[in-house]
């Protein structure tokens, strides 16, 4: 099967050797996304639900540009700076992920990019 790299200007660019997402037969993987603005480059908050927002709105953005949608992910991956901000993450989650919700981990992490908060990752499908 070909790896076919995604890329988007509506999610932040990387920042390192590495896409934003990987398409291979109906599957897309994608890379975490942090809070980034994709117009300013720059972490859009302090705030953990308004990061949480920022994450999932940059993996929509990946999604839709390799065929797919938020509503065909079946696995995320959510890395906490702070376990403690779980609930908030999770109230932003269930407002994205509404039906049919994916399979998903969460863990707490010493250290993020670019210090932030939240950073959440997906496997979605093309179907």
């Amino acid at each position: 099967m070909e790896k076919i790299v995604i890329n988007t200007s509506n999610a932040p660019a990387a920042i390192g050797p590495y896409s934003q997402a990987i398409k291979v037969g109906n599957f897309i993987f994608t890379s975490g996304q942090i809070p980034i603005d994709p117009k300013s480059g720059e972490i859009v908050s302090k705030d953990i639900k308004s990061a949480a927002i920022q994450c999932l709105e940059n993996l929509k953005a990946v999604l839709e540009a390799a065929g797919s949608s938020i509503n065909e992910v079946v696995k995320t991956t959510v890395f906490l700076k702070d376990m403690n901000d779980f609930a908030a993450v999770n109230e932003i989650y269930a407002t994205y992920f509404t039906e049919k919700m994916p399979a998903r981990s969460a863990v707490q992490v010493a250290k993020l990019p670019k210090d932030a908060m939240v950073e959440i990752e997906a496997v979605a499908i093309i179907s």
